[in-house]
């Protein structure tokens, strides 16, 4: 398990990194919120961090983060790209589902949403670089989506989430993605990770995913 005293200070250089880049763009630091992406991690590295005063998670798998949540006080995001038949346990575990790309994915988290009664909140996930290995909705395609996921669960849609291709500048990609949530008048737009989330708050994310660089390398896992 990582150092939990380095996990205390890796969050207190990121939140006066995440400070500073807000303010050179502009921006209140408090609009940005900070998912911890704990994935690989064990919930002792979790329960570290919300020591040190994080209380936002992220995980790709769902079956891994059921090894974890729910913790009383403590927020889970689904991050990864999300299988139909993992929707259900999804929309029990989750506070955000921030992978919604695909029809078929929204018809199994309506019906589970329907079964439990209740719905987590939900972002779209556009494949803002149109990269064949990566889910997401093409980003051509993703106006009508967006349109008809607002129409279906409301309120209940937050925003645009999604992760630029890592060879190039990402700015580029982020601005798109903000332009887009801007014109469907959404609030969220997650984006930026532990590279490049100094350029994702320049051009307007709300939450930013950071996992290396508060955790530490990640744990292999079978």
């Amino acid at each position: 398990m990582p150092d939990p005293s380095l996990i205390a200070r890796n969050l207190e250089t990121i939140r006066a990194h995440i400070a500073q880049a807000a303010r050179a763009a502009g921006r209140d630091p408090s609009e940005i919120v900070l998912i911890g992406v704990s994935k690989t991690h064990p919930k002792a590295a979790v329960l570290e961090a919300m020591a040190a005063g994080l209380f936002i998670f992220g995980e790709n798998r769902v079956q891994e983060a059921a090894e974890k949540f729910p913790i009383a006080g403590a927020r889970l995001h689904i991050i990864g790209g999300l299988q139909t038949n993992k929707a259900a346990q999804a929309v029990r575990l989750a506070d955000s589902i921030d992978s919604l790309d695909r029809p078929r994915l929204a018809d199994a988290i309506a019906r589970a949403a329907d079964e439990k009664g209740r719905l987590p909140e939900l972002l779209v996930q556009v494949n803002i670089g149109d990269e064949p290995q990566k889910s997401g909705v093409p980003a051509d395609e993703a106006d009508a989506f967006i349109r008809a996921m607002r129409a279906r669960f409301g309120d209940a849609l937050k925003g645009l989430m999604c992760i630029p291709p890592e060879a190039e500048d990402p700015a580029p990609y982020f601005r798109r993605l903000a332009t887009m949530a801007d014109i469907h008048g959404l609030a969220v737009r997650s984006m930026g990770m532990s590279s490049d989330y100094a350029a994702a708050i320049a051009e307007g994310a709300t939450h930013i995913r950071i996992g290396s660089a508060l955790f530490g390398h990640r744990s292999a896992r079978a």
